[in-house]
């Protein structure tokens, strides 16, 4: 008789043990294990079973103590400005392959996934494409013969080696009312060019995965018209495999729900989608360029700076994790601090600070949120 009243109050002390501890922080409370994080591991090893981890590189940082951190943190590399169009391809006669090698060579020795940036694009283009002899305009069958002259030399040169490329980069306009940018591709060879440079990179090299890229893609009404213009190439039968979500977002945009909502959308499409560019800036994002206030003059990071952009990167990634069946690539624009194109962007000798890694090459807070998953 006694063993058996000992096993009940045992029983009832335990289950007022379990009620109390379950209820400490309301009844739905569950508690989860605390999440470990390994600092031996990079970027690449943590998202190893979601997506390929990338980031934009020049030759110069691959000389420098980057390229360790490049190999200790990603699987991926892209070009930051050696293979566009007038870096690689300056004179009609005359390509510089030197940059470019150097970045496909160390990609190829170290494994590395590399991403081709870009093929067709209305900046960084040397002027002699859209000229003839004499200074006048080419027509529409010159200016789409040289196109594919050229894309077809750098892709056949890359050809296993590049296993992805940004084809074509920023056709799409920013005015509300306007659908394609009026650049001098436009004008000229009309909007054939687009389904033209994605039919000449699929010729030169079959096996490469083919994307429109594009920035500004969580505004309502560009993200209609990118995903009007990738529908409408899929829906034409033109190879294209993917969309490329630039990513340069800020302390202020996107929000959780304008993020979740752009990322469904293009879903849709049912084609790869890779985030390209990514970089958080700590200063609002405003979208135009304009002249230096007082308020500028503040370029230190500061503490409030590093919590505003770790919450963004801790967003950004929840979500990319939610699509990761659809998101097969995270490129970072840039590798540090210590340099960004965002430093003269929009406001000139502004230091921004829209990486993962400060100017010594150390981790920063916004990084252990990114990993702890």
């Amino acid at each position: 008789m006694k063993k058996i009243i000992l096993i009940k109050i045992s029983c009832i002390t335990a289950a007022l043990f379990l009620i109390a501890f379950s209820n400490c922080n309301g009844p739905h409370h569950i508690i989860k294990p605390t999440v470990m994080i390994d600092s031996s591991r990079g970027l690449k090893d943590y998202y190893n079973n979601y997506f390929t981890i990338g980031v934009a590189v020049s030759p110069r940082a691959l000389k420098t103590d980057e390229a360790t951190l490049i190999l200790q943190q990603f699987a991926g590399m892209t070009p930051e400005n050696a293979m566009k169009m007038g870096p690689i391809h300056p004179k009609e006669n005359e390509y510089f392959w030197r940059d470019a090698d150097s970045i496909a060579g160390f990609a190829k020795r170290n494994n590395l996934k590399l991403r081709g940036h870009t093929l067709c694009w209305h900046n960084q283009t040397p002027a002699w494409l859209f000229k003839d002899a004499t200074g006048n305009q080419v027509t529409k069958e010159v200016l789409l013969q040289r196109l594919k002259d050229h894309i077809t030399t750098v892709v056949k040169r890359y050809k296993g080696t590049v296993y992805a490329w940004d084809v074509v980069n920023e056709a799409i306009s920013d005015k509300k009312d306007e659908y394609l940018r009026n650049s001098l591709w436009l004008k000229i060879a009309g909007e054939d060019y687009i389904a033209k440079t994605f039919q000449y990179a699929h010729e030169a090299d079959p096996g490469a995965l083919l994307f429109y890229n594009d920035y500004n893609e969580i505004s309502p009404v560009k993200r209609e018209k990118i995903f009007r213009l990738v529908k409408s190439l899929k829906d034409a039968g033109v190879p294209i495999h993917g969309v490329g979500l630039q990513a340069h977002w800020a302390v202020n945009e996107p929000t959780r729900s304008q993020l979740d909502s752009t990322l469904q959308r293009f879903v849709e499409l049912g084609l790869k989608i890779h985030v390209t560019e990514l970089d958080i800036s700590v200063y609002p994002k405003e979208h135009d360029s304009r002249e230096r206030r007082p308020e500028d003059a503040v370029t230190a990071f500061t503490p409030a700076k590093e919590q505003g952009q770790l919450e963004v990167y801790k967003m950004c990634f929840e979500l990319f994790r939610k699509y990761r069946r659809h998101i097969s690539a995270v490129t970072f624009w840039n590798i540090s601090d210590r340099y960004s194109w965002l430093d003269n962007f929009p406001v000139s000798n502004r230091k921004d600070y829209p990486l993962l890694f400060d100017k010594d090459l150390k981790p920063k807070k916004a990084f252990w949120e990114v990993v702890k998953f």
